[in-house]
């Protein structure tokens, strides 16, 4: 019914350029102890008063910027404010990343308690997020056990209804997911990230998630407050709007950190699925003026790997180790100011990158025809 789809790159002259053709599925001809001893040691090092003037310099961004679109109120000023603001929403996101992951500092009560300040102030159940995002990351690479934009199988694929394929596949609806992912995961999958009893959770995750689903209903007990007080239209510029941008990169850099290269990559399942080699179909992205204010997010597969390295280490945990990666790596293509060029990456993934077989052990997106022929980047 539908056609395979398989292994190549973009455009005509990539296997000229590349005489002995590299397979991205063989397993790796080294270990993961061979990557971790290439790291300098510092870079395993954490400094709370570092991590901590990152929170500091981002609150104070986006309390200038609040207090700048209200003063100057002009639609002049607010079409700058929105892109500001909702990147600086996701640069607080990506700090209360580094607390669920620990490499924010070495206490886990200010690790949890900053990230539940910042997840909660930007509507992410904090605790929901950090336990199925550690999931993300035991099983990166995993047909079935991955968490984060894990791809559909087949079956899974022939069962969707009409409207859940074109919000899938169509842009710019997978662009605004999250918010969805959050409340009922992704097609194939059942549970909440709020629900305290949903499968993502132990029995002894459950505190926790009521905790941070607490947190979330705070937070938006405040939001529908300040509606009532400033008016509701205020408030959709003030953080409305900047949220849906804060959700547009949430959703473009996680899916570009496992979708969208020029080689399709490999996914596993069974016996050919390991860590070191789940990790390694992880890309890294260039995101040019943006690296410093997302805390160098894009620099993705050592964060995979190692996720307790802070951000602040993660370029030269990298260039360390990319001696030991070799082909491994994928060196990320240099953006300018703003990563316009990662919008083509995107588009083609979408179109392209629709299911798996339902069987076999290492498998490559396939395309649907159909899908492919009707989407929206083959109508432009």
């Amino acid at each position: 019914m539908f056609q395979a789809q398989s292994l190549q790159h973009f455009g005509n002259g990539a296997r000229q350029e590349d005489r002995t053709y590299f397979d991205p599925s063989a397993p790796p001809p080294f270990k993961i102890a061979d990557i971790r001893a290439a790291i300098p040691k510092h870079c395993w090092k954490k400094s709370t008063l570092r991590s901590l003037s990152y929170v500091l310099r981002d609150v104070l961004v986006v309390t200038a910027l609040v207090a700048a679109a209200i003063g100057f109120n002009s639609w002049f000023f607010w079409t700058l404010y929105w892109p500001a603001q909702g990147t600086m929403f996701w640069a607080l996101f990506v700090l209360g990343h580094d607390c669920g992951h620990g490499s924010f500092s070495n206490s886990s009560k200010l690790n949890s308690f900053v990230g539940h300040i910042l997840h909660s102030s930007i509507l992410v159940p904090y605790n929901g997020w950090r336990i199925s995002h550690r999931t993300h990351h035991q099983n990166h690479g995993h047909v079935e056990k991955d968490e984060s934009w894990v791809p559909l199988t087949e079956e899974v694929y022939k069962n969707l209804d009409n409207m859940t394929r074109m919000l899938r596949y169509t842009f710019p609806f997978p662009i605004f997911a999250y918010p969805f992912y959050l409340w009922s995961r992704s097609p194939g999958k059942e549970g909440s990230h709020f629900n305290p009893y949903s499968n993502l959770f132990s029995p002894g995750e459950r505190k926790d998630v009521v905790t941070s689903t607490l947190c979330w209903g705070i937070m938006l007990s405040v939001l529908l407050y300040l509606s009532l007080t400033i008016g509701p239209i205020l408030m959709l510029k003030v953080y409305g709007v900047p949220y849906l941008i804060f959700v547009m990169w949430l959703d473009f850099v996680t899916y570009l950190h496992h979708h969208g290269y020029k080689q399709k990559l490999p996914w596993y399942r069974g016996q050919e699925w390991t860590y070191l080699r789940g990790g390694l179909t992880t890309v890294d992205r260039d995101y040019g003026w943006i690296n410093n204010i997302h805390h160098d997010i894009g620099t993705h597969v050592i964060h995979h790997l190692f996720p307790q390295i802070p951000h602040y280490h993660l370029v030269e945990a990298t260039n360390a180790a990319k001696s030991v990666l070799g082909k491994y790596y994928r060196e990320p293509q240099k953006s300018g100011p703003l990563p316009l060029h990662l919008i083509k990456f995107l588009l083609h993934s979408i179109s392209q990158d629709h299911f798996v077989s339902d069987s076999g052990d290492i498998v490559y997106y396939q395309t649907d025809p159909k899908l492919d022929k009707d989407s929206w980047t083959k109508s432009k």
